[in-house]
């Protein structure tokens, strides 16, 4: 079986956390990897943003990542992208048009930019068309922070385009497969839900050596309490809701000995390189924080070791891969009770799910595991056992199974194309 993969707007081989590269990023590059070594070909379909990567960059056996020009390679927001549309499409089809007898069996689309493109492709390939949204539109406003910037009506008819022309639809959970038939009129028969994983060799759980290490690599008093946060800094994730909260438990405590990691970049129109901090400081709370670039998997291990706990206070998440790999490493996880990290943290045994994003009851959660440290150990070692149902290796088995359906159901020459958004 041969793959093509469309991950448009990020590379999978960029740093997580880095501008628009985040859990898609992990959760492309690992399924792929996975598949690869099932004995699948999977090519990734990605637009090239340096030059000197060359165009194709073979990763591993079976695996390859073919950069295609479209549009400059820097200066290019994500908004700016849908403009790139036709380029790209155009670069995919020169690349393999120019290596007959090049073909694929399926395509796999990640994000909606990507599966206009797949879309296209697959009525000119004739190969059924897999499509992944990761987040949608119509979700993202629902649950976004009153201060966030609202996605656009063109990204949810695109959205809505994609549903009704998919073969089949892969999310991560039961409520992602709510949300597209609420929100989208989807067919439910034509959603797959394939949970992710986590690098369970590569996140493991720490000693007490390796906390002190990390902390003493990190800068971290070696008795503090640390909370960390992993990800992108954008309104979406929540990190000012954690600031907040931070400064509420020194409100109350002010002599509380807590350091707050945040782990990550500038992500979103509604940020920049100072808002957070600038945040911190006008809550008279930074030097209690932190504020760390983000972390290959090698190094991120590390921080994940060196926290109490991990805090997750998106507004929604389709599945939290961090949660997963903080877990894995022992560490306890304070989220927010959205999307799939209702799955991803077992209340009350591996962490704790909080119902709003009030900094007074983010502030209590916290308190209840910081202030305890026999539950806060307790939930640490369910944790690891927890994290170890999530495999990429299992989420691969899955998505060959999805790919074997759909060549296995029959596709008419002509697609019905529903364009009507």
């Amino acid at each position: 079986m041969k793959v093509a993969m469309i991950s448009l707007h990020t590379s999978p081989l960029e740093q997580p956390g880095v501008g628009d590269a985040g859990g898609m990023n992990v959760y492309v590059i690992n399924t792929a990897r996975q598949l690869a070594r099932r004995g699948v070909e999977v090519d990734i379909y990605t637009r090239a943003t340096r030059p000197s990567q060359g165009q194709v960059v073979e990763v591993e056996e079976n695996l390859r990542v073919i950069n295609i020009v479209a549009g400059p390679y820097e200066g290019l927001a994500k908004e700016e992208l849908p403009t790139q549309l036709a380029a790209f499409a155009g670069g995919v089809l020169e690349y393999v048009r120019c290596r007959e007898p090049l073909t694929y069996d399926v395509i796999h689309s990640h994000y909606w930019l990507s599966g206009q493109v797949g879309w296209l492709l697959r009525d000119l390939w004739a190969a059924p068309l897999i499509h992944t949204a990761h987040t949608l539109a119509a979700v993202k406003n629902a649950h976004r922070s009153d201060e966030d910037t609202p996605e656009s009506e063109a990204r949810r008819i695109c959205e809505q385009q994609l549903v009704d022309n998919a073969d089949l639809l892969v999310v991560n959970t039961e409520e992602e497969t709510r949300d597209l038939v609420a929100h989208y009129d989807a067919d439910a028969d034509v959603v797959e839900i394939i949970p992710p994983g986590a690098d369970t060799e590569l996140f493991t759980p720490g000693t007490d050596r390796n906390t002190e290490l990390s902390r003493r690599q990190l800068g971290i008093p070696l008795h503090a309490k640390v909370v960390a946060f992993v990800g992108r800094l954008q309104e979406f994730k929540g990190p000012q809701v954690l600031l907040r909260a931070a400064a509420e438990l020194f409100e109350r405590d002010p002599h509380r000995n807590l350091r707050i990691l945040l782990c990550g970049g500038v992500s979103g129109a509604s940020s920049s390189d100072t808002t957070y901090r600038d945040l911190a400081a006008e809550l008279g709370i930074s030097r209690r924080v932190r504020f760390l670039g983000p972390r290959p998997p090698e190094e991120l291990v590390h921080v994940y070791q060196a926290a109490d706990i991990v805090a997750m206070p998106s507004y929604n998440e389709s599945f939290g891969l961090v949660a997963v790999e903080a877990q894995a490493t022992g560490t306890p996880v304070v989220a927010a009770r959205a999307g799939g990290l209702s799955i991803a943290v077992a209340d009350g045994e591996t962490g704790l799910l909080v119902d709003t994003h009030d900094a007074s009851d983010w502030a209590d959660a916290l308190a209840a595991l910081l202030d305890d440290d026999a539950r806060r150990s307790a939930m640490g070692e369910a944790a690891v056992g927890h994290a170890a149902r999530f495999s990429w290796a299992g989420a691969a088995e899955r998505l060959e199974s999805v790919y074997e359906r759909a060549l296995s159901e029959e596709l008419s020459g002509c697609h019905q194309r529903n364009a009507g958004g």
